[in-house]
């Protein structure tokens, strides 16, 4: 169900959730469209252009984030991160003015690399008291200091899928996972939730 994705034209994509889920208190949805751009860097100029063009930090703490009014940035590694839109972007176009400012500012000069990874990532929104009992049913990772610290973020498994887990705030959890697993994630979500 992939199309090939055309410069400004947003890609076909069907909704992974067609609506709300609810079990226990806990409920899942899917954020979209929302932007999505991949940063990677390390000179000292790099994150200095990219604070002026973001009006942000990155965060260089390991596993924490950051936020402005219109975007949150993720540490992936010492040399990446996630950088997303707050909000909804525009549905009929996969051209950010964002993106296009920092790839003039930082791939054109060689400072780093600018990635569009709107359409290869899937943003779901789980809400909730069970949020941690869920990813505990199905994860290695152990969130009890997470779930404490809101901005938060890991990477890890999930019914062994990698997925990325931001801490957006108390009983509010971003989970990112890759399109062509977000079907098979959202399916076992589904019967994990509900047997809570």
């Amino acid at each position: 169900f992939l199309m090939k994705k055309i410069r400004g034209q947003m890609l076909n994509y069907n909704s992974i959730l067609k609506d709300e889920i609810n079990h226990n208190g806990l409920s899942i949805k899917e954020i979209s469209p929302i932007m999505k751009l991949n940063l990677r860097g390390k000179k000292r100029e790099f994150f200095t252009s990219v604070g002026k063009n973001l009006n942000m930090i990155l965060p260089t703490e390991a596993n924490t984030s950051s936020s402005s009014d219109k975007l949150t940035s993720i540490w992936l590694s010492p040399d990446e991160w996630m950088i997303f839109s707050n909000e909804k972007v525009q549905k009929d176009s996969n051209i950010y003015e964002l993106e296009e400012t920092l790839y003039n500012s930082i791939s054109k000069t060689n400072l780093g690399a600018v990635t569009d990874v709107t359409d290869q990532l899937v943003l779901l929104e789980l809400k909730g008291e069970n949020i941690f009992e869920l990813f505990a049913s199905g994860s290695p990772f152990n969130f009890n200091e997470f779930k404490e610290k809101k901005g938060s973020t890991t990477q890890t498994l999930l019914n062994n899928i990698d997925v990325i887990v931001h801490h957006k705030d108390v009983n509010l959890v971003n989970l990112f996972v890759r399109r062509s697993f977000s079907e098979h994630l959202c399916s076992w979500i589904n019967d994990s939730a509900s047997r809570l």
